[in-house]
């Protein structure tokens, strides 16, 4: 595993294919890999090429993802207000079940698709519509240089709010899980 310092509690981890004359395996999660990370959800995706999921942040679920076949752009931008990467931004460019990276509440991160891609996520909880807050993926606060200023969105990202709005919320929030 590789940690990623850019931003506290983000973490790389290289995954080591089995290849043989009839293709490869590749074991995407073990729980000893990242102790206290847990799904108890695992999502299957498929995105056509151009699409951008997100900005999206969870008070509550970790994530972690491995992209199946293709590879996806992840922008990650810190929203906690006790983490001593705050505010910093990185991007990562996940391929094809090479790696996964975990990504834990209050860090906000979008994804990109330049060519169609399928990937895999677990999450920690189960999915709950009041854990997904969001922000517009070109606020030019997140710090995050995405290849496009035109990717194929759902109305929900492309109606989302300011980042100075996410982090109001998410600041809010964390503080309402924290008491």
């Amino acid at each position: 595993m590789i940690s990623v310092n850019q931003i506290d509690g983000v973490a790389l981890l290289e995954l080591t294919p089995r290849v043989d004359e009839r293709g490869h395996l590749v074991e995407v999660f073990r729980t000893a890999w990242i102790p206290g990370v847990t799904p108890v959800q695992w999502n299957f995706v498929k995105s056509i090429a151009g699409t951008l999921r997100g900005v999206h942040c969870h008070i509550v679920h970790t994530d972690y993802l491995t992209v199946l076949e293709g590879h996806m752009l992840v922008g990650l931008h810190d929203l906690r207000p006790d983490s001593p990467t705050q505010n910093s931004s990185m991007m990562i460019d996940l391929t094809e079940a090479t790696s996964a990276v975990v990504i834990p509440p209050g860090v906000a991160h979008g994804f990109y698709f330049q060519d169609s891609a399928r990937y895999l996520y677990g999450v920690t909880t189960e999915w709950n519509p009041a854990d997904e807050l969001g922000c517009r993926f070109d606020d030019p606060e997140l710090g995050l240089a995405w290849p496009t200023a035109t990717p194929l969105m759902s109305a929900r990202d492309q109606e989302a709010g300011s980042l100075s709005d996410l982090r109001t919320s998410v600041q809010a929030a964390l503080a309402a899980v924290g008491s």
